[in-house]
């Protein structure tokens, strides 16, 4: 339930970036600040979140940090509607929910890439065209390295995964032994 009211607002926040009225990447890394502030803060998150604190308390103190962060009146607006429905523990969700709803509208997909060992500049560029021309959108790598893949790298771009590592083929190789 949680997962589908974080998208609700998020795809508002989403319907007001995408008519111009804001620029994503900067309300994406405004909004992530603000979550760090509160996950940060253990007396900012106990205002936020305890309902012996007046709506209003919040909604000043959320103001006075939405000032000090250079936030649009949009975007302090939004903040204010969330908080005023209660559902401000719940930012980390809509902020997933938001950049994922704003990726798809750019046509942009996100690939996890997972490699035996750190891949360099041009080997990302690679790697992320070789994934585009698969999807057909334009792709944004975030790497990590598994030393345990021997060798190659897998990539999972939603639910496809494709594997190119020397461990998957070594256990396609297995499984095909194991069938014979």
């Amino acid at each position: 339930m949680s997962l589908a009211v974080a998208s609700r607002y998020a795809r508002a926040l989403a319907d007001i970036v995408s008519s111009g009225k804001l620029q994503a990447d900067a309300v994406i890394e405004q909004l992530r600040g603000f979550r760090a502030l509160q996950t940060g803060s253990t007396e900012l998150r106990n205002i936020l979140v305890s309902p012996a604190v007046p709506v209003r308390k919040k909604l000043a103190a959320t103001g006075r940090l939405a000032d000090q962060l250079g936030f649009s009146p949009v975007l302090k607006n939004f903040l204010n509607v969330v908080i005023g429905h209660g559902r401000i523990a719940m930012l980390g969700e809509i902020l997933v929910s938001l950049e994922a709803q704003l990726d798809e509208r750019r046509g942009i997909v996100r690939a996890a890439v997972t490699s035996a060992r750190p891949l360099d500049l041009p080997q990302r560029n690679e790697v992320e065209a070789a994934l585009a021309k698969a999807t057909g959108k334009r792709v944004f790598g975030e790497y990590a390295v598994d030393e345990t893949l021997i060798g190659g790298m897998v990539a999972r771009v939603g639910s496809r995964v494709y594997d190119g590592s020397v461990r998957g083929q070594l256990q396609a190789m297995r499984g095909r032994l194991v069938r014979s």
